[in-house]
């Protein structure tokens, strides 16, 4: 009888288990989709990533996008074999522009290396019109994607290029743009940089103008790599949605580049988006060893001015860094680590309010997620967090869409 017993507890005890499983199995174990499944959602959706570095790799003597490339040698994370076998088809592409001396020479250098750049993305685009199709409107993507074609938006991070003046932009715009973000790792003439000393408590009074003239062509204001401050008055200041085109959870990660849970409610609030990086500093701690420091440092001394550089010249660099890296490994962030950002985004904020901007080619990219082909992986993941192919398709490019058809109508009134 007492065995009869025992055995009839076990087995109320394994009835109430598997009860409980059936009503919180996802929060106790989640199920990882297979990869056929998620490539094959993957596939249907559009998917934009609103942080490409990508052409200031364009711009290397001898590099080929159309051409596969691996991350490891060539150090590029995105050409158009990768671009096809990860499911990414396009975003937006960076005239990105580092910031240097705010004196008249230097203002008219970073004028012209900014143009020179946006004739960089456009060259890309005359040599293979049947790779690429540029986008001008939030309507363009889709029809681009249709075509079999990359989607190229075109962007410009830190507008050191405007050389102080506000009309300038107008002149990018013509161009292409259509995504603006005022500064980089330095306060300019714009703005304050989340990375270095404050100067004009948020945007400096050009820095307003800059909304206000972005707010005009119907440009995106993006406030990555800006103080919280500039956040704040870009909020105030814009009559349209803004967004963070690659930024991270400072709940996550307390980094001066990540944005606090306060200032995400105040950016979806106003119909904003955070898209999340994939910069491994920026994700976690990365502490890295004295001796691979040194390294990196000698190595940069004997390369000054990299990219002025001959082609013979630039890949004696990259062996170099080939060599480096094996002798001193650098401490890497995860797939994971990137993963809790973004999760906790979406639940801080909702689905809406959040998308992809990996930084590829500017230093992003972790491991399990090193280069566009594997970007379908960030898809398999959502979905094995329970989230619909509708969620997922605003989070890979719908919500960014979302918001330049709103900065687009704000325009034309």
């Amino acid at each position: 009888m007492m065995r009869d017993r025992s055995f009839r507890q076990a087995k109320l005890t394994l009835i109430s288990l598997s009860l409980g499983m059936l009503a919180f199995g996802p929060a106790l174990a989640k199920t990882m989709p297979s990869e056929r499944a998620a490539r094959a959602l993957h596939e249907r959706i559009l998917t934009l990533d609103t942080h490409l570095d990508t052409p200031a790799v364009v711009a290397r003597p001898g590099f080929d996008i159309l051409k596969h490339n691996d991350w490891k040698t060539a150090f590029a994370q995105v050409d158009v074999p990768r671009m096809k076998a990860g499911g990414l088809d396009g975003g937006f592409w960076v005239i990105y522009t580092a910031q240097g001396p705010r004196t008249p020479e230097g203002l008219n250098a970073a004028r012209d290396a900014g143009l020179m750049r946006a004739v960089v993305i456009r060259e890309m685009l005359a040599r293979s019109p049947k790779v690429f199709g540029l986008a001008l409107k939030a309507d363009d993507a889709a029809k681009i994607a249709a075509e079999g074609k990359r989607v190229v938006f075109m962007s410009i991070e830190n507008s050191y290029p405007l050389a102080k003046d506000v009309s300038l932009l107008e002149t990018f715009y013509k161009l292409g743009v259509r995504m603006v973000g005022p500064v980089h790792f330095a306060t300019n003439d714009w703005a304050d940089s989340s990375t270095d000393k404050a100067e004009w408590g948020g945007l400096s009074p050009l820095g307003k103008q800059l909304v206000a003239e972005a707010n005009r062509l119907g440009m995106i204001l993006d406030q990555s790599h800006a103080s919280d401050q500039v956040l704040d008055q870009m909020l105030e200041l814009s009559s349209a949605p803004i967004i963070a085109s690659h930024s991270g959870c400072k709940a996550i990660y307390d980094h001066p580049r990540n944005l606090d849970d306060d200032r995400l409610k105040a950016l979806a609030a106003k119909g904003g988006v955070i898209q999340m990086n994939a910069f491994g500093a920026y994700l976690k701690p990365l502490p890295q060893s004295p001796e691979r420091r040194a390294a990196l440092a000698k190595l940069a001394a004997a390369y000054p001015n990299l990219a002025s550089r001959s082609q013979a010249e630039q890949e004696a660099f990259r062996q170099a860094r080939v060599r480096l890296d094996a002798a001193f490994p650098e401490n890497r962030a995860t797939f994971d680590d990137f993963m809790a950002h973004l999760l906790h985004a979406i639940r801080l904020i909702g689905v809406d309010h959040v998308g992809i901007g990996i930084d590829w080619d500017g230093g992003g990219g972790v491991v399990g997620l090193e280069d566009a082909s594997k970007v379908w992986k960030i898809t398999q993941a959502l979905m094995a967090e329970g989230y619909s192919e509708e969620d997922i398709a605003k989070i890979w490019g719908g919500n960014v869409l979302r918001v330049m058809r709103e900065v687009e109508a704000k325009a034309q009134k």
